[in-house]
Parts: C-alpha cells; sequence; structure tokens
C-alpha cells in the first residue's frame, strides 16, 4: 500500500507510540511529508545527525509502517529513499486510558509532539522580524477559557477537523513552485482543563 492509498495510519500499540514519540523520529516523519521522499543523508543535513544514526531512527518509522522505501530520484543505487506511508499519523487516547502502558505511552507521545509545536511557535517568534509583514498580519494566535459540556466539546472537535480538512484541501491545490504560496503551521487544542 502507497501513501497514495492511505491518508492516515492509525497508531495502535504502546511500542508504536514509543517509536514515534523519540523527537528526531517526529522530525524526521514530518520532513518526509512537508518534503516529499528523500534520503537518509539529505535528512541529515536538516537535522544534522550522521546518515548512520538517521538511518536508525528511518528503520525505526519503517518498522511500524509510517514510512516506506521511495522510487530513486537518482542513478546512485547505493541510496535508499524514503517516503511518509500517509499524510497523518492518528491514535485516540482515551482508548489507552485503562491500561497503565498504553497510558504511560500515549502521554509520553503527547509530550513530545507538545514539545515540537511550543519549538515551532518560538522559532516563529523569534523569525517574525524577518517576514513579510503582511503575512506575520494574517496569522493568529490566542486563546479562549470555554464552558461547555461533553456534547459541545465532541461537536466542536469535529468542526476544527472538518475546517482543517477543507483548508488542507486548498493546500495539496498548490505546489512548490507557487511563489505566492509558503508553508503555513496550523496546531489547534480543545480539552477539558485538569
Amino acid at each position: 500500500m502507497t501513501s497514495a492509498d492511505r491518508s492516515a495510519s492509525r497508531l495502535e500499540t504502546p511500542a508504536a507510540m514509543r517509536v514515534l514519540a523519540h523527537p528526531t523520529r517526529l522530525r524526521l516523519l514530518g520532513l518526509l511529508r512537508e518534503n516529499g521522499p528523500q534520503t537518509a543523508a539529505q535528512l541529515g543535513e536538516v537535522v544534522d545527525e550522521a546518515p548512520g544514526t538517521i538511518s536508525y531512527h528511518l528503520s525505526k518509522l519503517a518498522s511500524i509502517d509510517l514510512i516506506e522505501p521511495a522510487e530513486p530520484r537518482s542513478a546512485d543505487q547505493r541510496e535508499r529513499w524514503w517516503q511518509a506511508a500517509a499524510a497523518e499519523t492518528t491514535w485516540e487516547p482515551a482508548e489507552h486510558l485503562d491500561d497503565p502502558a498504553q497510558r504511560a505511552a500515549s502521554s509520553a507521545l503527547e509530550k513530545s509532539i507538545a514539545q515540537i509545536y511550543a519549538a515551532r511557535y518560538s522559532e516563529y517568534v523569534d523569525a517574525m522580524p524577518t517576514l513579510p509583514a503582511e503575512w506575520v498580519a494574517a496569522g493568529t494566535t490566542g486563546d479562549r477559557t470555554l464552558r461547555l459540556t461533553l456534547d459541545e466539546l465532541a461537536a466542536m472537535r469535529s468542526e476544527l477537523e472538518s475546517l482543517m480538512h477543507r483548508w488542507q484541501e486548498a493546500s495539496a491545490r498548490h505546489d512548490d513552485a507557487d511563489e505566492t504560496t509558503a508553508p503555513v503551521a496550523l496546531v489547534y487544542q480543545a480539552y477539558r482543563r485538569p
């Protein structure tokens, strides 16, 4: 099954969640999704790790079917090309609350992702002075504390996911050569405060 055949990979086991919870692996998977097929050497230049280290992390991602071999894009037969197996990875934390091992693995993955979100936003804040003012003005961030019922929170989740998918379709209509577009991070969260 190629990445074109699947839009999402679903994590079911604590072992798979622990594999993905590693920050370097999260970054590699993100780079393959954003930039398409690449080799360990190419990824190593971006991540600043040795190709051997990158190859190890790629093999771990392949072991849980998050990435797969890609068609070579050069004549060098020694190069191994990789691509993301799906456009996104999902799991349902609520399904893992009753089992301590599953809960710990899900929690570790959630925390690793939160750290990446925080680091990316910090990079954006640092880069703001170098970005075109109209791009900064078009972006947004904010938070609200809402008082909702369980059903209302579930409905808001559904609406947010629908909104994200609509804009994901718009994104898919643009190619890298379109100079009027730029990568845009979309992060949303809605959860009951403890």
